[in-house]
């Protein structure tokens, strides 16, 4: 790897597997500003275990020997969608974290001449510093939306608009509705069912259960699940991640009585209240694409997007086509909508694992 010019930075691959080196990356990540979960070796190592794409953990240490920038990437490898190095996989943040912009330039040049050296890949960074000016900035497909959590619930719910209000107080006043938070393998199978039930119906395929029970086991109490429940049946859950104040609801959905229910809604109302509790004063509702229905429920829910920035670079100006506006994508969206859950479910984990 790159040795570093005089006072500069040197640049070197960190082994994820070496407890003393993913603690210092560990420990880099949660003291810098820009850090998020998805650059944490807890997610890496999740990912890589659970979908066998490997992490490639680059880092940039200073004359004093610590770490002074770190850009984690995936090799992800996919018959149907190509390979490309992702920063970082199954994600929608992880790309360059530096102390300032020559560090983040020294990771940038390095993560090309990685891409060349595995085959000339392409190289996708979701978020993070600016990797410089020969890469592409891709702008205007995604909003993110965050805003601060409530002092207590009734102060919560008036923060929602009225008429989102409304439906949300259905779910309130039903009886049969009821939450359950826990990150045991009976709270994996619940939301397990309730996701993969989701993503069918909206034409996806689902990621492996293992790549769930590895972030769950990974992230320790910085994870865990919820679950909306009428009577014993789960009819809408969510996996969190929890990261220096700020609760990420990640991976939910809802069956098909979710919309009936309104049990979406109770879902991500007593999620902030459960965040509350745990000392979270930020709630981010993730990534969404311009102009999809996700985006404008999070925004009646009294959200305001905010654009991402990513970045991407190949020697050839390729890239990979896994975007679901595209005509190709939406052939396959259109089928995989048609298919039995229990197909889905049996085929979608092995094409979920290419997507990255």
């Amino acid at each position: 790897m790159m040795a570093g010019n005089g006072a500069g930075p040197s640049v070197t691959m960190l082994d994820l597997n070496d407890p003393a080196q993913a603690q210092a990356v560990d420990a880099y990540v949660m003291g810098h500003d820009e850090g998020t979960p998805f650059h944490r070796p807890a997610w890496l190592g999740a990912v890589e275990e659970a979908t066998g794409n490997r992490a490639l953990l680059l880092a940039a240490i200073g004359p004093s020997g610590r770490i002074v920038g770190f850009l984690p990437l995936h090799h992800i490898k996919s018959a149907l969608f190509g390979e490309a190095l992702v920063s970082t996989g199954f994600a929608v943040d992880g790309g360059i974290l530096a102390d300032d912009e020559n560090v983040a330039a020294a990771l940038a040049m390095e993560a090309q001449e990685l891409a060349r050296a595995r085959g000339d890949l392409s190289l996708e960074l979701r978020g993070g510093a600016a990797p410089g000016t020969d890469w592409e900035r891709r702008e205007g497909q995604h909003v993110s939306f965050a805003r601060p959590i409530a002092c207590d619930d009734e102060a919560e719910l008036l923060a929602v608009p009225r008429k989102h209000r409304a439906e949300l107080r259905k779910a309130l006043a039903n009886p049969a509705l009821t939450i359950e938070v826990g990150r045991d393998l009976r709270h994996l199978r619940a939301h397990y069912h309730v996701y993969a039930t989701s993503v069918r119906n909206l034409g996806t395929p689902v990621f492996p259960a293992g790549l769930f029970r590895a972030v769950l086991e990974r992230f320790g109490t910085d994870a865990d699940i919820l679950i909306v429940r009428e009577g014993e049946r789960p009819v809408s859950a969510v996996l969190s991640l929890y990261h220096n104040g700020r609760i990420l609801p990640y991976w939910g959905g809802g069956i098909g009585d979710a919309r009936r229910l309104r049990s979406n809604e109770l879902l991500y109302y007593r999620l902030m209240g459960h965040a509350r509790t745990r000392g979270m004063t930020m709630f981010d509702f993730g990534r969404s694409k311009v102009g999809s229905g996700q985006a404008t429920w999070k925004k009646s829910f009294g959200f305001e997007p905010h654009p991402l920035v990513y970045h991407g670079w190949s020697a050839d100006g390729a890239r990979r086509d896994i975007d679901p506006n595209s005509a190709r994508y939406q052939r396959r969206i259109d089928l995989w909508k048609k298919l039995p859950l229990p197909v889905a479910n049996l085929i979608g984990p092995y094409i979920a694992r290419g997507l990255g």
